[in-house]
C-alpha cells in the first residue's frame, strides 16, 4: 500500500513570539479534500538524565505556569542559542540549572512532544561522571528557576514516582523510563552524542 503525501496547501502566521510560532496551515487529506490545522513551530529542546555512581538521578521542581504547579524534570532548556551542539546545550543546562558537570555524555532517546499540534522536539542525554560546579562558577538563576528544587533520587524510586502520578512532565517519563531500561541492558542500547 502506497502512502498518502500530504501537502500544505497554505500557512498564515498566527502569532510570532521568542519561543515559538503558530501557523494555521491548509493540508491535504488522505480522505480527499483539504482540513486547517493550527501549527505550533518550536525551537526545539535538549533535556538530561544525570547518573550519579550511586545510580541516582539529578531532579529538578520547578513552576511552570501553564499548568499553575510545581513541576518534577529533568535538567533541560530549549535550543536557544544559535549555532551550539546540542550536547553543549545540555551540558549547559545540567549547570545553569543543577550545578553539576559531566565527564561521560550518551545520547538516550528522541521525543516529539505532543505532535498533534507542535513540532517540537526534545533530545534526552544521560549524562555520568557527575562532578559539582565550583561554588564561584554556578549560574545566577532568576525568574522561575529562581527557586529551583534539586535533589537526587534512586532511579527506580524516579521510576516510581512516575508510577504514583508524582512525575508527569513527558520528556522525564521518556527519559526516566529509557535510562532505567538503558542501565537494565548493561547501557547497550545508548548512543553516541553525535
Amino acid at each position: 500500500m502506497t502512502s498518502f503525501v500530504h501537502q500544505t496547501v497554505s500557512s498564515t502566521s498566527r502569532y510570532r513570539g521568542p519561543i515559538f510560532e503558530v501557523f494555521s496551515d491548509e493540508v491535504t487529506m488522505s480522505g480527499g479534500g483539504t482540513a486547517k490545522r493550527d501549527v505550533v513551530r518550536n525551537k526545539g529542546a535538549v533535556g538530561v538524565v544525570a547518573l550519579d555512581e550511586v545510580d541516582r538521578v539529578v531532579l529538578i521542581k520547578q513552576y511552570r505556569h501553564a499548568v499553575g504547579r510545581r513541576l518534577w524534570e529533568l535538567p533541560a532548556g530549549l535550543r536557544d542559542v544559535d549555532g551550539e551542539d546540542l550536547a553543549a546545550t545540555a551540558a549547559r543546562e545540567l549547570a545553569e540549572e543543577a550545578d553539576v558537570n559531566a565527564g561521560r555524555w550518551d545520547l538516550l532517546i528522541d521525543m516529539f512532544n505532543s505532535p498533534g499540534f507542535s513540532d517540537e522536539t526534545i533530545r534526552i542525554f544521560l549524562a555520568r561522571d557527575l562532578t559539582e560546579v565550583p561554588d564561584a562558577e554556578r549560574y545566577s538563576r532568576t525568574d522561575e528557576e529562581a527557586d529551583l528544587e534539586v535533589t537526587r533520587v534512586d532511579l527506580d524510586e524516579a521510576i516510581a514516582m512516575i508510577f504514583r502520578g508524582e512525575i508527569t512532565n513527558a520528556a522525564a517519563v521518556g527519559g526516566l523510563l529509557a535510562a532505567a531500561r538503558a542501565r537494565d541492558e548493561g547501557w547497550a542500547t545508548l548512543r553516541p552524542v553525535t
